[in-house]
């Protein structure tokens, strides 16, 4: 294990490398399967407001406000992915029942019908992916995502 205060071996070195790498290569997968998955829904849905709309998906209702937090995204720019998630017939907006100034937004049935396909495709790719590896494996792998996403 390679520690903080641990002077690093050129194995160590290399396998931090492999890593970077290998991570790099992650990213850019997940942009091309974003753009992809974006498309499946609608053709004119862009990869932000595919990011905004699998996360109204997923936590029910939300505002625009916790939005623009959650993704550190100007509050122009979120009310423009709104705006065209509500033309193309994919997110709804109502009043807070316990702020009536704010608008509480949701998936539509529809939009998480299409969402829903979209995780089972994906959940067998990453099955096929994994299939050769043992569940401790599988374990140590999403210990790495979790800390990495801690960072």
């Amino acid at each position: 294990m390679i520690g903080s205060d641990a002077v690093a071996s050129p194995d160590a070195e290399t396998a931090l490398g492999d890593l970077q790498t290998h991570l790099n290569l992650i990213f850019a997968r997940t942009r091309t399967l974003w753009r992809e998955s974006a498309a499946r829904i609608s053709p004119e849905l862009q990869v932000g407001g595919y990011k905004l709309l699998t996360f109204i998906d997923r936590a029910g209702s939300v505002s625009a406000h916790e939005l623009a937090e959650r993704f550190e995204m100007d509050k122009s720019v979120v009310s423009r992915q709104v705006r065209m998630l509500e033309d193309l017939g994919l997110i709804e907006s109502r009043p807070d029942e316990r702020d009536g100034r704010l608008r509480v937004l949701t998936a539509t049935p529809s939009a998480c019908a299409a969402l829903a396909e979209l995780r089972r495709d994906h959940g067998v790719r990453l099955r096929a992916v994994v299939a050769e590896l043992t569940p401790e494996e599988i374990h140590a792998a999403s210990k790495v995502f979790r800390l990495l996403s801690e960072v």
